[in-house]
């Protein structure tokens, strides 16, 4: 049985250039807003190359023996367990670092013998150090909104890799993609998109992050399933971005604008 592709709407070029760094053998880096598509993305191109694709979502407790593996006791026996790093270069794959940032500073140090000319990975705990083969590739995203002194990547990680600009798509663009994901015919997605728009316009003042087109998704999903306008916009995209009164307020005001 053949494994369905996810669905991604290209936005420029950036599939091409996807297909183009995993057949030069080089990392890329995808820059971007939460919710922007980044993820979906990857499991397309993966879906897309036929590779398996190996996720780990980044966060401030996680180490390189996380990634690359670490002995475990198993029937009173040590027994050393690949992480999900280790068998991508294994087994070929793509590994997808999301929010690599987030990650401790021992990551990226694992990294950098992957994203040079060497494509190996050393492994202190077993004495061995496996050679990336063709179909291996590294794949990391971060949010440059999060991005402050004490997280972020270092220029010598940053240049070790291909960089690629994602955003929010443009009205339309990002219209059909939500009507394709939940349903809903375009002309009742349109004025979600348009909050939508307002309310990322609020980013940096009263909200961290904007609306994410996934939480657009669910609400369009929320509406086709036959919950009015009102309660979906609420539940999906006000509730989510902020717990102050007065800011959830503010933002109802906007949707009471935005929809007269």
């Amino acid at each position: 049985m053949t494994k369905s592709i996810p669905h991604y709407v290209e936005a420029s070029n950036e599939c091409t250039l996807f297909e183009q760094a995993f057949k030069n053998k080089l990392p890329l880096l995808l820059k971007g807003p939460t919710g922007c598509g980044k993820t979906r993305f990857v499991s397309h191109m993966a879906a897309r190359l036929g590779l398996p694709l190996y996720t780990v979502s980044c966060h401030d407790d996680l180490t390189a023996a996380d990634l690359t593996g670490r002995y475990l006791l198993k029937g009173g026996d040590t027994v050393w367990t690949d992480g999900p790093l280790t068998r991508a270069v294994r087994e070929g794959g793509i590994c997808y670092l999301d929010e690599v940032v987030e990650a401790r500073k021992d990551v990226t140090v694992v990294l950098h013998p992957l994203t040079d000319d060497r494509r190996v990975l050393p492994l202190d705990r077993t004495g061995e150090e496996l050679v990336a083969p063709d179909n291996f590739m590294l794949v990391v995203s971060y949010n440059p909104g999060y991005q402050n002194v004490m997280k972020s990547l270092k220029p010598s990680t940053r240049q070790r890799f291909l960089g690629a600009e994602f955003d929010f798509p443009e009205l339309e663009l990002e219209t059909k993609i939500i009507a394709g994901e939940s349903g809903l015919e375009e002309d009742r997605v349109r004025p979600l998109v348009r909050l939508a728009n307002k309310l990322r316009e609020m980013k940096g003042q009263d909200l961290e992050e904007g609306v994410s087109t996934r939480l657009v998704v669910y609400c369009a999903s929320l509406i086709k399933a036959g919950m009015s306008v009102d309660e979906a916009v609420l539940h999906a995209m006000i509730e989510p971005l902020t717990d102050e009164p007065d800011v959830k307020e503010g933002l109802l005001e906007v949707v009471r604008v935005t929809f007269g």
